[in-house]
């Protein structure tokens, strides 16, 4: 019902009410239109609304970002003057490496843990490897025997066996200077009647026989000082390379049991303990390990926003487990292929067929984040950008 007071709701009147009702009214009308019960008018109202006679505008939360955002749910999205906005991933300045024994083997000793500093080369793991040990001792060996070989060829005889040539070549000397003496005076005794013919045949047997032995004496002395021949002396040396190569190769095989470093860095996770079998026929690294003296961010850049990047260009990142610090840094070095995304924001609203461009952002240093953690990128205006915006 209308108020008493309220004329102005009242409609007017028509001329056929004037015409029905000519005198004045002594009390003022009340228009009633009945009283409705709230469980009816709640039914109308919703009654309306879903036959869309009354709009309904609903208002979402400034906070959230918008389904088309490349930052999403990893960390809180910060209001500011920033060109774009990616989710991304900490890693150290190397990336993770993941260190596997080259060779198929069992885990003998690990001499680090997670956490540990370690120089490059340095021995951080090694393979049961008492077989290669033993081929390495054979192959050394082998290599001696080969080397002594060389070295005889190449010296020839021994001092001992050129001074018996050398007395050799004088005794037989002496002999055939007798034996030709002899042989003078038995001729001579012959030519006087005084020697038989036989007597001096046998003198000139005896000297032959003593001049043959001389000559073979040096000959043999010639033969003991003589160098070594070149036929010789080469398949010596090739002996003694195909020895060595051996010996490498066992070496090789020894040092592949021993890891080693590859890196400056940190202990990243160990994921073998000794006793473990490693393979080289699985993905089956023995640990990892980082550069923690620089830390990168990999921000996955949505495609539409790849026109706005720059190397260079100031940037900053946010952590959801450090709230609203920021963390600054840079625009290190920009991809050169698009790819599908290789950090995910667990939302449901994300799109999983888009494209990224893959941004690297070094880190200020030093800062507390580390390799693995998630992360939303903003890369802002380089400083004369802003500072030109600014006197626009």
């Amino acid at each position: 019902c209308l108020p008493p007071h309220a004329d102005h709701h009242r409609p007017e009147r028509r001329t056929g009410d004037a015409e029905r009702n000519d005198g004045p009214t002594p009390f003022p009308r009340r228009t009633c239109v009945g009283t409705m019960k709230p469980s009816f008018l709640a039914s109308a109202v919703f009654g309306a609304i879903t036959a869309g006679l009354i709009p309904i505008q609903v208002q979402s939360d400034p906070a959230t970002p918008p389904p088309n955002s490349s930052a999403q749910a990893i960390s809180p999205l910060l209001n500011g003057d920033y060109l774009v906005a990616a989710p991304g991933r900490v890693e150290p300045a190397s990336e993770q490496i993941q260190v596997a024994a080259p060779v198929t083997g069992t885990l003998k000793e690990l001499m680090v843990k997670e956490g540990d500093t370690v120089k490059r080369g340095q021995v951080i793991a090694q393979l049961v490897n008492d077989d290669a040990q033993a081929n390495l001792a054979r192959a050394n060996a082998d290599l001696q025997l080969r080397d002594a070989e060389l070295q005889r060829v190449l010296n020839g005889a021994r001092e001992a066996e050129r001074e018996a040539a050398a007395a050799a070549v004088d005794e037989t000397a002496a002999v055939e200077k007798n034996a030709a003496a002899e042989l003078s005076r038995q001729q001579a005794l012959g030519r006087q009647s005084i020697s038989s013919r036989a007597t001096v045949e046998q003198a000139e047997r005896q000297f032959a026989v003593a001049r043959e032995r001389h000559k073979a004496a040096m000959d043999k002395y010639a033969l003991v000082n003589d160098p070594a021949r070149q036929e010789d002396v080469a398949i010596a040396k090739a002996r003694v390379e195909s020895a060595q190569a051996a010996r490498n190769l066992a070496q090789a095989e020894l040092d592949k049991t021993v890891i080693r470093a590859p890196i400056d860095g940190t202990i990243l996770r160990t994921f073998r303990h000794p006793g473990e079998l490693v393979s080289v026929y699985l993905n089956d690294p023995i640990l990892s390990l980082g550069d923690l003296s620089k830390l990168y961010v990999r921000a996955d850049v949505d495609e539409a926003d790849i026109a706005k990047l720059k190397p260079g260009l100031p940037a900053y990142v946010t952590a959801e487990a450090y709230g609203h610090q920021q963390f600054s840094g840079h625009v290190l070095r920009i991809g050169q292929v698009l790819g599908k995304k290789n950090i995910t924001t667990d939302s449901p609203r994300e799109k999983a067929d888009t494209k990224v461009l893959e941004v690297l952002i070094a880190l200020d240093m030093p800062n507390p984040l580390r390799p693995g953690l998630r992360v939303n990128a903003f890369i802002m205006q380089s400083v004369a950008e802003a500072q030109a915006r600014a006197t626009e």
